[in-house]
Parts: structure tokens; sequence; C-alpha cells
């Protein structure tokens, strides 16, 4: 009788295990659809130097570079001047980082640094201690360390050889965080803002009523993508961002077809629809074939004088060749996918295919969003 329960009880949770899978097919968390209003990445910034360069840094004439050099060498008590300066062993550069969110003193950043002088490659340079400033010009990190650099370039005897960006480098983890971002993503009434990745606003509907029924919170949506959530007084804040973040929502999910006319690429959902259409698609091929012929008047003494002269006159021949012509007949409710396999069947270029969907879309016949890119 125990056993029977045993089993009664684990069939029932299977039972209810799949049907909370089955809900949730197609399903996508919050946390993957929207953002909580506050919480974001800011960018830093900062002017720098790249010291160790073997002759392919900075020339005479980058001012800003021989100033910078000498800056750093007097906070090291040396007075000297920009014109004892001579060395192409440095390069001035630019410096940036995305400080993540909730970063805390001491966390590391990846670094990336782009010359902006007329250094001929970064290769093998260091970074010399660089602060790095936010919007509102105050040092929130530190970079310093040796250059990842992709790329190179050689020259010899007027002969250049080049791969990627030289003037390009990399540090991984050579930022070190010194000051906190305070994110204020609590606004005073209590309440969460949650910034649509992608404004829809079927989509935010579909939230508001996910939301309502699994966390109790009052929950309404603002516009397409705004969507405010105050929890239950007393509740955790931590509490409700992970509750909230956790409720699955089925999309909506808009019909777009993304064409690249330099590529030849194109990309769709397959269950994008098409009305009933005739497709006729052919090419002509004209060819001109011009050859010159020389008019030679008739006489042996001829007086130029009268105007009786030689002359070349050019005959064209034209030629026409047509191809065979494609000819296609969609019916109503036929999709996209199965319209595209037909053309190729036709053997029609992708290029082909993009002329014939860019005249759907005109005709009407193509229910979707056309982007050209």
């Amino acid at each position: 009788m125990k056993l029977l329960g045993l089993l009664c009880a684990f069939t029932c949770a299977s039972m209810l295990t799949f049907s909370t899978q089955a809900s949730t097919q197609g399903a996508v968390r919050i946390k993957d659809l929207a953002r909580i209003d506050g919480v974001r990445e800011n960018a830093l910034v900062g002017y720098g130097i790249v010291v160790g360069l073997a002759g392919s840094g900075d020339s005479s004439r980058s001012l800003a570079t021989l100033q910078s050099v000498k800056n750093t060498l007097e906070s090291f008590g040396l007075i000297i001047s920009t014109d004892d300066i001579k060395s192409k062993n440095a390069a001035a550069v630019i410096v940036t980082a995305d400080l993540p969110a909730f970063a805390q003193p001491g966390d590391k950043l990846d670094v990336h640094v782009s010359s902006i002088g007329d250094a001929r490659s970064l290769t093998g340079g260091t970074l010399y201690m660089t602060p790095l400033k936010g919007a509102d010009t105050r040092v929130y990190a530190l970079a310093q360390g040796n250059l990842a650099v992709g790329g190179f370039k050689f020259s010899a005897n007027q002969s250049v050889l080049q791969r990627n960006h030289p003037t390009v480098g990399f540090i991984p983890q050579g930022g070190t965080v010194e000051r906190e971002i305070k994110n204020q993503f609590v606004k005073e009434d209590g309440s969460l803002s949650l910034i649509l990745k992608h404004p829809d606003f079927v989509t935010a509907d579909r939230i508001v009523k996910s939301l309502k029924q699994s966390t109790g919170f009052d929950v309404k949506a603002v516009h397409a993508g705004k969507v405010i959530v105050t929890p239950n007084e007393g509740d955790s804040v931590i509490s409700a961002i992970a509750e909230i973040q956790q409720a699955w929502v089925v999309p909506e999910v808009a019909s777009k077809v993304v064409i690249n006319e330099r590529t030849g690429t194109l990309v769709s959902g397959s269950d994008i629809h098409i009305g009933s259409v005739v497709i006729s698609h052919g090419a002509i091929q004209l060819t001109v074939d011009t050859d010159f012929y020389a008019s030679q008047p008739i006489g042996v003494f001829i007086d130029s004088s009268d105007g009786i002269r030689t002359v070349v006159t050019p005959t064209s021949k034209l030629n026409t060749t047509q191809e065979t012509e494609a000819l296609y007949q969609s019916k109503e409710g036929t999709n996209i996918a199965e319209l595209v396999s037909a053309l190729k069947k036709l053997q029609l270029s992708t290029r082909d295919i993009i002329s014939i969907l860019q005249a759907l879309k005109k005709s009407g016949a193509l229910h979707a969003e056309l982007v050209v890119q």
C-alpha cells in the first residue's frame, strides 16, 4: 500500500513537471527579454602613453607625445626639454573600457588601446599607468600593462607587409576598478522599471499578465518598451527582482525578412506567409559587336581641299539572348520557406530571389517587414 502511494506521488509529480514544461514551450525568461532600469554598463576613457616600442612609436612631429613624455619624466624629478626627446619608442594612445554594473574596487576590467599619433605599430609596448574617467570626469579605474596586438607591419625598400591593425592593442584584465558607481534602480516609491530590449506592445502586455499571475505584484505597462513593477510592501528588493526575472513569457516575434544585397544573404522566419501571387522572372542579354570599315574615295588624283578624304565607318550588330523565363504561382497560405525552395528549384540565384522579394513587398503579397542592408 505504501509502495502504491509512492508510485502515485511520483506519477503526479511527473505529470506536473511535464505540464510545466509544456506550458513554457516557446517561452523566454523575462531576464532575457528586459533589463532593470538603472542597471547598466558605463563607458570609461583615458589618455595615456605606450612605451617600450622598438622605434615604431610617434615621431617628433607629434607634439602631444613629446609633451606627455616630458610631463611623465618630470613626475619622477627629471627636468628636460621637449627638444631633448628624440626617441620613437613612445606613442600617445586613447584607452577605453566598460565598467559593469555593481563593479567593486579591486575588480579587473579588459582595456582597449588605440594610437592617436603617427606610430607605425604598438607591438611589444607597455601602457603606462592611465586614469580612466567617466562621463562626470571622475576617475573610476586605472589601466596599465603589456599590450596584446593582433597584427603587424613591416617595411623594407618601400615594400610594406601588414596584417590587421598594429596600432590597436588589448590588455586582458589590464584595468583595476578604484571607485564604485551607485546604481539607482529602485524608485522613490519602491517601484522597478523593466526596459524591453525589443519594444513591442503585445510582449509588454504578456509580461504584465505573467507577472500579475506568478508574483501578485502591482504591474502596469507604460508603453511598448517599459513596464513598471511595484513589489509588495515588506518584500526584499533582491528577491523581488529574482522572482521577476525568472518569470516566463512567450514573446511576440515580428515578421521580418533581412537581406544583404552586397553578400547575397537572406535570413527570415520560415512561417512568414505570402499571398496568392504569380511570379515571372526572366533576363534579356544584349550583345553589341562593332566593326570599323574604311571608306576610300574613287580616283587616283584627289584634291583634299574639296573635302574628299578617307572616312572610317563603324558598323554595329545587335544580338539579344533571352534566358529561360522562370514562372512560379503561389497559393494562399504559402510561406516564405516554400517560396524560396521553389525558386531555388528554378535555378535562380540568391540575388534574383532578393529582387523577387523586393517586388513582392511592393505588391503587398509579402506579409512581413523587409530589411535591406
